[in-house]
């Protein structure tokens, strides 16, 4: 099913309204750090990187920056992109481009070392489920899409693509750039593309955090 990027744009509510409360704040952050931590166990299987990270782990190489920092300045890079596609930033948004980079370094640094390749196998089945529902959760939180699902929104609507058409379209393009600088590309990029849909999908209507309705005000009856 291909939705469109009205119905997607929905998932995240507008992002600065209403302000945040303590459950959204809690969601969301978890969320992210959660997200990081999938990231990382794809890295550390070595069997293949989340597309986006692919592209990270290839800036890594040429720059001597972590992988983490290079998302942090990817993420930076494709928000400079909303301007033309008329998308507006929200605390999701900054949070999402900040704190999954200080999450993905954090768990690479305190995982060990994934020896055997059951073992491997097991972190490529860990990371990629870990980061589904962590897209449910962030995006259930409905306080703005990363910057990487904005640049995706936004290019469905500027082209009248839909939202899975433009998201196959920029993940082809990253994976493509960070295997030309050296990024992982294998079986988990791969598990990761076609599983990641699915999974969200499953994680969002139990995630998502739905807006209170307005009391309704007594009308005047009959006497």
């Amino acid at each position: 099913m291909a939705y469109s990027a009205r119905t997607v744009r929905r998932a995240f509510l507008h992002p600065l309204v209403p302000p945040p409360r303590g459950r959204r704040l809690v969601q969301l952050y978890t969320g992210l750090c959660l997200f990081g931590l999938g990231c990382a166990l794809l890295i550390a299987s070595r069997l293949g990187a989340m597309p986006w990270d692919v592209l990270h782990q290839g800036l890594s190489l040429h720059t001597g920056l972590s992988v983490g920092t290079c998302s942090i300045l990817a993420a930076g890079a494709v928000m400079l992109l909303w301007a033309p596609l008329r998308q507006r930033v929200g605390l999701g948004t900054v949070s999402n481009a900040v704190v999954v980079g200080l999450s993905v370094d954090a768990s690479l640094w305190l995982l060990p070392e994934v020896e055997g390749l059951a073992a491997r196998w097991a972190a490529l089945v860990a990371g990629t489920v870990l980061t589904g529902l962590a897209t449910g959760c962030y995006i259930g939180a409905r306080l703005g899409p990363g910057p990487r699902d904005g640049l995706m929104v936004g290019l469905a609507e500027r082209t009248r693509l839909s939202v899975r058409t433009a998201r196959t379209g920029i993940e082809v393009a990253v994976v493509v750039a960070g295997a030309l600088l050296g990024g992982t590309v294998g079986v988990g990029t791969l598990l990761f593309a076609i599983a990641i849909g699915p999974l969200a999908q499953i994680a969002l209507p139990l995630l998502t955090i739905e807006e209170p309705r307005p009391a309704r005000t007594p009308s005047g009856g009959r006497d």
